[in-house]
């Protein structure tokens, strides 16, 4: 077991350790409290950190208040997430003019009763349109493997915050990758969840019709343990699925036996730089598949989540696009500008090509339980790049990030990113894609690859 007071430790090792009476709560906050403050001048991950708050809980927990599978665990959330008390930035500057929140969003709820205790708010994108984890009000997130590096975005201040070490478990969103990007990029494991697993209530909203939240961690037991931890229904969140809760911890390590795995060609196997096909090739072969399948049409499913996202998007922003645009981060107000000339009828057409691409998709499922792919086509590019090259050809980095996630999240599939470790170069993550509602699945084979040293965080 790691140094329960140390950036290395796991959530699942804090909470045991506290409820084994090994260390208390408040010492394990104070830890993470000063590793923020010495690593924060390099990673800038915090927006707004909650000692005070953190330091109440954690006496309320060690004076036997508050129990659960996470008991005293520190956690941080990507400023879209409601904190009670502060305004939900999501990013930007006009929202921190708003007013402030007057509870805690739902997830960040369910967390703290399974014991968790919440330090801060974590910096972000602007209203999450963005892949870099760059933001030109509060500065960009840094990548700890190489601080000249992005973080990815555009919970680029959740993947920071994890992989320096200054909290063990972070939630983000996901519209169109932006857990999977920065885990790939910063060498963590993230879970997309199934659309509508988890409630959005209480988050700052960007697409409606693709976004997730989900956690980011260390190991893959601690994606386990807060997934499990944040499911139930919401009916505060419209889409929200009515289902049972789906426990994924008791069967985490039942391995992959009877999971029909395959690797996904064609357009996932065609613009990447070599490391993202050889991370794929890697975990392939250590699974022990061959198989090779084709999604069909996934191309056509980017470009319709583009115009999805840039459509919905510009329709939420229209207010503050006409009375504050000056306050936009530049880049940003031009994409929701460009959005809100496209003409409508596109958008019905992208929709109807959604249903159909979801049918072709899971015509595939009949034949596999697990697609593998990757989460990013390179590694973490430098600070303030723009242009990079891919198969040859000089792309927008901005847009490109998420060239092999957009075609997952457009149908709400449930991915697992696995990270791996490049001796003497940055870290990549694969992708691990399930059928609706089987995230155990994923998270099965999340595990097995961990246990078998191929798939791990590297230390903070």
């Amino acid at each position: 077991m790691n140094d329960v007071l140390s950036k290395a430790a796991t959530a699942a090792e804090i909470a045991r350790a506290i409820a084994g009476g090994k260390v208390t709560a408040s010492a394990v906050v104070e830890a993470a409290l000063k590793r923020i403050e010495a690593a924060e001048p390099t990673v800038n991950a915090f927006t707004d950190l909650l000692a005070g708050r953190a330091r109440k809980r954690a006496a309320e927990i060690d004076a036997g208040r508050h129990r659960g599978p996470l008991m005293g665990v520190p956690f941080a959330v990507k400023n879209l997430f409601d904190i009670e008390g502060l305004p939900t930035r999501a990013g930007s500057k006009i929202n921190a003019d708003g007013p402030k929140a007057r509870r805690d969003g739902a997830l960040v709820r369910q967390l703290e009763a399974a014991g968790a205790i919440l330090l801060g708010g974590l910096n972000m994108g602007e209203y999450a349109y963005d892949f870099t984890g760059e933001n030109a009000h509060y500065g960009p997130s840094r990548n700890p493997r190489d601080p000249t590096r992005m973080t990815g975005g555009s919970s680029g201040g959740s993947g920071a915050a994890v992989a320096a070490g200054e909290v063990p478990l972070s939630l983000g969103s996901d519209t169109n990758g932006s857990i999977r990007v920065p885990s790939s990029l910063c060498g963590l494991f993230g879970l997309k969840p199934t659309y509508g697993r988890l409630s959005r209530a209480g988050s700052f909203p960007f697409v409606d019709a693709f976004d997730h939240l989900g956690p980011i961690a260390r190991s893959v037991e601690d994606l386990a343990l807060s997934f499990d931890a944040m499911q139930g229904w919401d009916p505060d969140d419209p889409v929200c699925t009515d289902r049972p809760t789906d426990l994924t911890l008791p069967d985490l390590g039942e391995g992959i036996g009877g999971l029909r795995i395959a690797i996904a060609g064609d357009y996932f196997a065609r613009g990447a730089e070599p490391e993202a096909l050889e991370a794929v090739a890697t975990v392939a072969k250590a699974l022990g598949a061959s198989k090779t399948i084709v999604i069909p049409q996934a191309a056509a499913a980017r470009s319709a989540a583009y115009v999805i996202t840039a459509i919905e998007g510009s329709q939420l922003h229209l207010p503050r696009l006409r009375t504050r645009p000056q306050d936009f981060d530049p880049d940003t107000r031009e994409r929701f500008m460009a959005g809100a000339l496209l003409p409508g009828a596109w958008y019905v057409k992208a929709q109807r090509f959604r249903r159909h691409y979801r049918a072709q998709v899971q015509k595939l499922f009949g034949e596999v339980d697990i697609i593998l792919a990757p989460a990013t086509p390179c590694t973490a590019p430098k600070l303030g790049q723009v242009m990079m090259k891919l198969g040859g050809v000089d792309l927008p980095v901005r847009a490109n990030l998420g060239l092999y996630t957009q075609p997952i999240s457009f149908i709400g599939l449930p991915v697992v990113v696995a990270p791996l470790q490049r001796p003497g170069g940055l870290p990549i993550g694969v992708q691990i894609i399930a059928n609706h509602y089987k995230e155990a699945a994923a998270l099965r084979v999340a595990r097995h690859l961990e246990k078998q040293g191929v798939a791990s965080a590297p230390p903070a």
